[in-house]
């Protein structure tokens, strides 16, 4: 192997996690290659377009993988510099303090992290500042201790909204601004003409074709490689870890790339794939030494995999409803208990604006039993709603690899009771309101869950620990099994709490980024 292809570290993947890390680490000086499967997301009209985003799945990878009875699906997932962060909904929320413990829900218990709250806080802090969090903290009342403010004012409601607002607040429940990492600078509720975010429709799923979403690409690996000792090769596919004759240290990365076979190697091997795509590197790195899988002496890699219970969730109203940017409120009321219930529930979050284009992409069932409703309609009378809940690590959820080396993704329902709970209160509170009087025909409500395929939100895979016969990894990410194997993504965590995960991503990739500096004697 040419010198030249030796690194002091190679990240693999380029989203919340390897982009992160890599911005953190390249101010050092310290050689680091960045490998990417994919190439950069077009800048295209298209990036804007519904109908190419939702139904024609422009941007989706096209890539086959199975469930556990070998039915084949189609992955929400996208391989580009930036990762799953090019169409996220930027939505940075905090895991809450009580999180970081045990959490009894109906399903199960919902088991405490390794580290706590405390740990985090200073890197939630940073990852906030660094990704441009709109917010403000102190008025969710289960939000947990800040140790400095938002850089950023929370993005302004739209009038529908602030009503939908005002009116919670009035029946006593604690609505507040949803964080959101954005470029954006605004005044009177509209961007200004400074402003990278330009407050369109086009933001929820989609890719900015502005660059006004605070994404991993934009963020942190465009300036990452303003500095000469960052490179990034993109087209490459890790096929495999090689490890030396002791199984201790990753001594070969081997790539696929422009059809032909490269190998690389660093002192510092840091996967950041996403936590099915790390897990199945893992699986598929098997050899004498580490013959169950790279890392996987505790049989734990591709166990215990999250993604949350959720639900989009549509009001429709009589009257239209002429929001252009609606993703700006939040209500946690709900996340640990209700009045009625001793359980969580979980979170509610408003979603982007519905359009025609983008339901006829998700092929609701109810198109075909009520063909009267033209789907532009509905979505211009639409109020349009996120429900997330706690899913529950289980060890028979998991990654696995087939013969022909695909992915194998088991999925066993867990903990339902409290996101159907969740659905009846947002129906109750909707009701309290007076949007039961708005609804067409008889009060419907139109919900889709979240399929298989719904990967956006995944985790869980490779969990960290401090006993190396129920975890993957240790409390700084590095893998018990092998001294210069790390893992900065989601598949970490040891449960998923209720809030979006990409925030716990960024947090954590700072929080192994400073051991990593120490590690590299800086």
């Amino acid at each position: 192997m040419s010198a030249n292809n030796h690194y002091d570290v190679i990240i693999i993947g380029t989203g919340a996690g390897g982009g992160t890390l890599a911005y953190h680490l390249a101010p050092s000086g310290k050689r680091i290659l960045l490998l990417e499967r994919g190439g950069y997301l077009p800048r295209e009209k298209d990036n804007w377009d519904a109908k190419a985003v939702f139904v024609e799945s422009k941007y989706r990878a096209k890539e086959t993988w199975y469930d556990k009875d070998g039915k084949a699906f189609l992955p929400g997932i996208q391989y580009y510099v930036g990762g799953n962060t090019k169409v996220y909904g930027a939505a940075l929320l905090r895991f809450r303090f009580e999180d970081f413990g045990d959490v009894a829900h109906h399903g199960g218990i919902s088991p405490a992290w390794p580290l706590r709250y405390a740990d985090f806080e200073p890197y939630y802090t940073q990852a906030e500042h660094l990704y441009h969090v709109h917010g403000e903290h102190g008025v969710d009342p289960t939000e947990g201790p800040a140790s400095a403010p938002y850089l950023y004012p929370p993005v302004s409601h739209a009038a529908r909204i602030q009503e939908l607002f005002n009116d919670f607040q009035r029946l006593g429940y604690h609505p507040f601004p949803l964080p959101l990492g954005i470029l954006l600078d605004e005044a009177d509720g509209k961007a200004v003409h400074t402003s990278a975010c330009v407050r369109c429709a086009a933001f929820d799923g989609f890719p900015c074709l502005v660059n006004g979403k605070a994404d991993a690409q934009v963020i942190c690996v465009d300036p990452a490689l303003e500095h000469s000792n960052v490179e990034l090769l993109t087209g490459a596919y890790v096929e495999r870890l090689e490890t030396d004759a002791s199984g201790r240290m990753v001594s070969k990365v081997i790539v696929t790339r422009h059809g032909a076979l490269e190998e690389y190697s660093a002192d510092i091997v840091v996967v950041s794939c996403g936590a099915v795509n790390s897990a199945a590197l893992l699986l598929r790195s098997a050899n004498e030494k580490h013959p169950a899988g790279l890392a996987n002496s505790s049989d734990v890699v591709g166990r215990h995999y999250m993604r949350h219970n959720c639900s989009a969730f549509m009001a429709i109203s009589k009257d239209p409803n002429p929001t252009v940017f609606q993703k700006t409120l939040a209500l946690n009321d709900f996340y640990f208990r209700s009045d009625d219930w001793e359980y969580p529930l979980g979170e509610i979050q408003m979603l982007g604006k519905s359009d025609g284009e983008m339901l006829r992409g998700e092929a609701p069932g109810w198109a075909v039993w009520k063909p009267e409703f033209a789907l532009d309609y509905l979505a211009e009378h639409s109020i349009d709603f996120w429900l997330q809940s706690e899913d529950l690590p289980h060890p028979d959820n998991r990654v696995t690899i087939n013969p022909e080396g695909q992915i194998v993704l088991s999925i066993h329902e867990t903990n339902l009771e409290g996101h159907k709970r969740l659905k009846a209160k947002l129906e109750g509170m909707l009701g309290e309101i007076g949007l039961h009087d708005q609804l067409i025909h008889r009060e419907l409500y139109l919900g889709k869950d979240i399929p298989i395929g719904g990967t956006a939100h995944q985790a869980g895979t490779v969990r960290f620990g401090r006993d190396p016969k129920t975890s993957v990894l240790d409390v700084n990410c590095k893998a018990h099994d092998l001294d210069n194997l790390y893992v900065v993504d989601a598949s970490f965590f040891i449960s998923i709490a209720a809030v979006n995960p990409s925030l716990t991503i960024i947090a954590n990739a700072l929080r192994v980024g400073d051991h990593l500096l120490e590690r590299l004697g800086l």
